[in-house]
């Protein structure tokens, strides 16, 4: 797959894209989103700095006034898109891609992403015809960094709306990325590990899906007997838990505890309130969500999609498997910080109530047996789904009923699966969710053989 990704701009820096392909990008971004005042910033990529150089030197030959706030986390970027009233922005990150890859994250006015459906393919088609020569690289406008200035204002109005989590004993793992600038101040008593910036990741993957990023925040759970602990990605924008066994809290069953935390957050009450959620997430995380009282909105899977969707619906918030949780009192944006803070407080209640995080979970997590996402890479991704539907027709019991919003997702009384093409990575992802392990298994089976031929 290309540079130009469904929901920003992505790849291996030197391979799908380069110094010179930033640059018409900032020269193209103003022509196609906005002109008038972008604001830019930058995670700790070993090339960010570099990138982040073209993508002005772009921005200012197509007239744009830059406002850099340097160092930060990609929440931090929608964050101040909105407060500062600017017209758009651009993080440089690839948030939690391996360390040779970057890339952009486009957003317009009050922090409405930028996606290839509405804006990037426009961009792709002029960055093609762009054929000016590229600037020097001493030839941008002068930029004015007060990183210093951002974190101080970013952390004071995530400490105002904390929930009070004192009595935990936890970790927090920052994977050497763009947390590591929030840790200290947010997350008081912690156990912090992997809080010095290193755009290598030394530690481990920035992906905290990988079980392998996990492993180490596991094992200080267990060696020091911790309440849970919380593992960013490189750019913050998601995180995840393991609790006090160390084992992985599934992200979407975290879904209607993040959103406890921000009815508390906003003062209000759950009931009647609306909470958007992915076509990947459990049947257990919804089952809760509803027995709050609110009423589960399900929406397409990555931010260009859950944002608007926060924003059309009025919900309260949201989140996905993959480990982004949105607020509609963070501008309808996902920060990863906001989310684990949130959970910490729901985490710290239920230790008040003499329950650990497993116990607390228990009515989520343990009602379904679930697959988890698999990846498979097809040749002809939409022949394999037809496949993997066609066997599902003939194996399966009486379908319910199914949603194409994303995909197909097929309900049945025993369970349901997912199957769906990744917009970011060359593979169809499928997850299968059921009543008992057995079934489970089995329909696991039914839907691999379907998807034959394929390499896992």
């Amino acid at each position: 797959m290309g540079f130009f990704k469904a929901y920003d701009m992505r790849g291996t820096f030197g391979s799908d894209f380069d110094l010179s392909t930033v640059e018409k990008v900032g020269r193209s971004l103003p022509k196609v989103v906005a002109s008038g005042k972008w604001l830019v910033g930058r995670d700790c990529r070993l090339t960010s700095e570099a990138v982040r150089d073209a993508l002005v030197r772009g921005l200012s030959r197509s007239g744009a006034e830059v406002l850099d706030i340097g160092l930060c986390t990609t929440p931090m970027v929608y964050f101040f898109t909105a407060e500062t009233g600017a017209d758009a922005s651009v993080m440089v990150t690839a948030s939690h891609n391996p360390p040779s890859d970057n890339g952009l994250k486009v957003s317009k006015r009050g922090a409405m992403p930028v996606g290839y459906a509405d804006g990037l393919d426009m961009v792709e088609r002029l960055v093609s015809a762009d054929s000016d020569p590229v600037s020097a690289p001493d030839a941008g406008a002068s930029v004015r960094e007060t990183s210093a200035k951002w974190v101080g204002e970013y952390v004071k109005w995530m400490k105002e709306r904390a929930p009070d989590f004192s009595n935990l004993r936890y970790a927090v793992d920052c994977s050497n990325g763009m947390a590591s600038i929030l840790a200290k101040e947010l997350f008081p008593g912690a156990i912090i590990i992997n809080d010095v910036l290193d755009g290598g990741f030394p530690a481990h993957s920035p992906n905290p899906l990988k079980a392998e990023a996990r492993e180490q925040a596991a094992a200080l759970v267990r060696e020091h007997s911790l309440d849970c602990a919380v593992i960013f990605d490189g750019d913050a924008d998601r995180c995840m838990f393991v609790d006090e066994r160390g084992g992985f809290v599934q992200p979407d069953y975290l879904v209607p505890v993040v959103a406890k935390g921000a009815a508390a957050m906003a003062g209000e009450s759950l009931a009647g309130a609306k909470i958007i959620h992915d076509v990947r997430t459990s049947r257990g995380a919804i089952s809760a969500i509803e027995a709050m009282g609110a009423e589960a909105v399900m929406v397409p899977v990555g931010h260009a999609f859950a944002k608007p969707a926060l924003r059309g619906s009025g919900a309260i918030c949201g989140g996905e498997l993959a480990g982004h949780y949105y607020f509609r009192d963070f501008h309808c944006c996902d920060s990863g910080v906001l989310a684990a803070l949130m959970v910490l407080g729901e985490v710290a209640r239920a230790k008040r109530e003499g329950r650990s995080f497993g116990e607390m979970m228990k009515p989520v997590s343990s009602v379904y047996a679930n697959s988890g996402e698999l990846n498979f890479k097809v040749e002809d991704k939409d022949a394999a789904m037809v496949r993997m539907l066609e066997a599902a027709g003939r194996r399966f019991p009486r379908e319910i009923s199914r949603s194409e919003i994303d995909g197909v997702r097929v309900e049945y009384a025993q369970g349901w699966f997912n199957v769906r093409k990744s917009n970011t990575e060359a593979y169809l992802r499928l997850i299968v969710e059921c009543k008992d392990k057995d079934t489970l298994s089995d329909w696991v089976s039914v839907l691999k053989n379907a998807c034959l031929p394929m390499t896992a």
